[in-house]
């Protein structure tokens, strides 16, 4: 099993409200995955905060 740790700090949810292609695409691309792998999948959209300094 792959663990992946997410850090949140440096990315917010994005916005995709305005870009329904978008929107059309990451469904298309999780019911695509939910075949392959036989269980229901969301994917989330991140988009990188700008200007935020990078913590140490």
């Amino acid at each position: 099993m792959i663990h992946t740790n997410i850090n949140t700090d440096s990315f917010k949810v994005a916005s995709l409200s305005d870009y329904d292609r978008a929107v059309k695409i990451i469904e298309e691309a999780e019911s695509s995955i939910a075949q392959l792998v036989g269980n229901e999948i969301t994917l989330i959209a991140y988009e990188k905060i700008e200007g935020l300094k990078r913590k140490i």
